[in-house]
């Protein structure tokens, strides 16, 4: 049952990162990708720190929210293959932009959402 509700989550998480997607590129930075990457790692930090930990959440729909739902959301072979599109175009600024930026705010994004969950799970646990 748990792999069947895995693959659901993992398919509304493919249409929401499709409908992302869609946002496409801007200037040639991608976009879609780049906003569904970093909203992918603060959300699972948020959920990991904060709802996952909570006693009355459920423990069986963390593994198809974080690994149905986020993990086919974000992407890190489309984030690969947009880096190297950048790369072989020439675009090595854009490219380094990328690539830096989405590890440096990846990181910072996931911090946020770590420290955003555990406040949460703090005022949720006091009340």
């Amino acid at each position: 049952m748990n792999y069947f509700a895995i693959g659901l989550a993992g398919a509304a998480g493919a249409l929401l990162r499709y409908a992302t997607g869609l946002a496409g590129s801007a200037a040639g930075f991608p976009a879609g990708t780049f906003i569904a990457n970093m909203t992918g790692c603060f959300l699972l930090s948020f959920l990991t720190a904060a709802v996952f930990k909570m006693d009355n959440f459920p423990k069986k729909m963390a593994a198809p929210i974080g690994t149905g739902l986020i993990g086919s959301y974000t992407t890190f072979s489309t984030f690969s293959v947009e880096a190297v599109k950048l790369l072989d175009k020439g675009d090595v600024q854009m490219a380094l932009l990328y690539i830096g930026g989405s590890a440096i705010l990846g990181l910072l994004f996931s911090i946020t959402g770590m420290i955003a969950g555990s406040a949460f799970l703090e005022r949720v646990v006091r009340e």
